[in-house]
């Protein structure tokens, strides 16, 4: 069973379908022609497959003709709205929609690497799930699906994110925590409003909003343990109605961002002590509301071990490296949760081509000629997984 081989046949295909998915962008949890498309290529594959999560999830099963445990595939397939600068000729031709995090390339290569995966069905000892998963970007999907019995039965999971920072040609991969939780918190703050001329008389919600944000810092600075990252922004302060008058009421907006499952218990418990004993302190009340949006991803051991032979022979002997773990979000960690999983970002950056951008720019881009190094790994992860 020739992986490289089987892959390589499938090389057009592959460029092609990326590029229609990425001409035809749609947002979260209305990928309804992005799930036509899909559901189309699986049933000219003869792939089996039913609905998955919310309105245009998919799940696709391959039976392997042998026995053997069962391991689910993920591939994300909601866009960004971005407004697409790149002006290549398969550029994004909804305004304002753009597939700038790479999710047109995690479609493509999960339905490649499922055509691959489907021809040596008779060698392949096992199943294999294809969860083509909606609203990544909202963190409603992956929950969507689990909820419809996405998991009932799996053994592991395993998915890849295209990463611009990582060169094409390399693959990042290691244990442990990988990327960060991503919660979303707001703050509403009642004063008293009054003439700024007497600001005596009032209490003013502009000086409790910025006392808060101020405070707030010390929580990541004064009581986190520094090996453990962690970040609060505030990216929002809005108060005030005027020029001259004492702003009544007031509002933060932002995000906490961390690796370990001690501060997804702590940081709000921490958060309203600090809100709510600084707003008292000026005579104001104030209100947290924290919600929790995605868990860290924390790669399991033994099924990144398994990942990462898998990428040794199916790219290169030295494809795999290990970068730092990366602040952003990923509701992947919500299969995870339930079941041993390993998430991999695959290099996608090039200057030759390019592909220099960060994802969620409008002028993000890949290298297409790295994509099959994600369908080898998809299908080689799928193969390792049953060969002990």
């Amino acid at each position: 069973m020739n992986l490289k081989e089987a892959a390589a046949k499938y090389g057009d295909y592959l460029i092609e379908l990326r590029r229609c998915f990425h001409a035809h962008p749609e947002v979260s949890g209305k990928e309804y022609e992005t799930s036509k498309r899909i559901k189309a290529e699986l049933d000219k594959f003869g792939i089996a497959w039913r609905p998955c999560g919310l309105e245009t999830g998919i799940l696709a099963t391959i039976q392997g003709e042998k026995p053997g445990k069962t391991i689910l595939l993920r591939g994300d397939m909601d866009a960004l709205t971005v407004q697409e600068e790149t002006e290549l000729p398969y550029a994004s031709e909804v305004s304002g929609v753009m597939h700038a995090c790479g999710h047109d390339c995690h479609i493509s290569t999960l339905l490649t690497a499922a055509r691959v995966l489907n021809d040596m069905k008779a060698d392949l000892c096992g199943t294999v799930r294809l969860a083509f998963q909606p609203a990544e970007e909202t963190a409603q999907g992956a929950k969507s699906m689990i909820e419809n019995g996405a998991l009932d039965g799996v053994d592991g999971c395993f998915g890849i994110h295209v990463w611009s920072n990582v060169p094409a040609g390399q693959v990042a991969l290691a244990p442990g925590p990988r990327m960060a939780a991503a919660d979303q918190f707001s703050i509403d703050i009642k004063g008293k409003g009054g003439h700024a001329s007497a600001p005596h008389q009032c209490v003013d919600a502009a000086v409790v909003a910025s006392a808060i944000v101020t405070n707030l810092q010390s929580i990541v600075s004064r009581e986190v343990d520094p090996g453990d990252p962690a970040v609060l922004t505030v990216g929002r302060i809005e108060a005030g109605t005027r020029w001259n008058v004492v702003a009544e009421y007031g509002r933060l907006e932002g995000t906490t961002r961390y690796f370990s499952r001690d501060l997804y218990q702590r940081f709000p418990e921490m958060m309203e002590r600090v809100v709510t004993q600084t707003a008292q302190t000026f005579r104001a009340e104030a209100k947290l509301n924290y919600d929790r949006i995605v868990p860290p991803a924390i790669n399991d051991d033994q099924m990144t071990e398994v990942a990462i032979g898998a990428a040794r022979k199916a790219i290169s002997a030295d494809a795999v490296i290990s970068i730092d773990r990366i602040t952003g979000g990923e509701d992947f960690a919500y299969f995870m949760e339930k079941v041993p999983g390993a998430i991999a970002l695959m290099g996608v950056g090039n200057k030759a081509c390019g592909a220099v951008w960060p994802q969620h720019s409008g002028k993000y881009r890949v290298d297409e000629n790295a994509l099959i190094n994600s369908v080898l790994l998809y299908a080689q992860v799928a193969v390792d997984f049953n060969a002990g």
